[in-house]
């Protein structure tokens, strides 16, 4: 089984959906089935079709999330240190068509939201700044096309 490095904060949220499935959602659709149940022929029962179709998605990902955690790979960022980009890092850049600074982390897949700033050690953001220092210049392929970003700035916290 391989492991999937995450952050303490990544690892947290998943543990936290978890329960929240597990606690909150898996009694609150098994009271919807109950009640689509009572309501008689279960052939033409929208209700008891969407609540069954509820059940199997939420059980899915409940598998998805205890496998998630099995395999991870929990990584304290607070303790990493050094001048070269590494998982965990936060990547100060400037995109040096635009002059824009933008402001990543590295993370695991499972936590990736690039909205919040925090990009996977799989994508190829990460890929290409993974063993760069301050003042190097890389390139990425982005589906918008080629984009050319300095570093600026490599830090390490929580």
């Amino acid at each position: 089984m391989e492991k999937v490095p995450i952050t303490i904060r990544g690892f947290a949220a998943l543990e936290q959906e978890l329960k929240h499935r597990q606690q909150v959602e898996r009694p609150r659709i098994i009271q919807a089935i109950a009640e689509a149940r009572a309501l008689g022929d279960l052939s033409e029962n929208a209700e008891y079709h969407a609540a069954k179709e509820a059940q199997s998605l939420n059980e899915g990902r409940v598998l998805e999330l205890e496998s998630l955690i099995s395999r991870a790979e929990v990584i304290d960022v607070a303790k990493l240190s050094g001048s070269k980009v590494k998982f965990g890092a936060t990547v100060q850049l400037i995109d040096e068509d635009t002059e824009e600074e933008k402001t990543y982390q590295i993370v695991g897949e499972p936590e990736a939201d690039v909205r919040s700033g925090r990009v996977s050690i799989t994508s190829p953001v990460a890929r290409a700044l993974i063993g760069k220092g301050v003042g190097d210049t890389v390139e990425v392929s982005t589906p918008g096309g080629g984009k050319s970003y300095e570093i600026v700035g490599i830090s390490f916290s929580g």
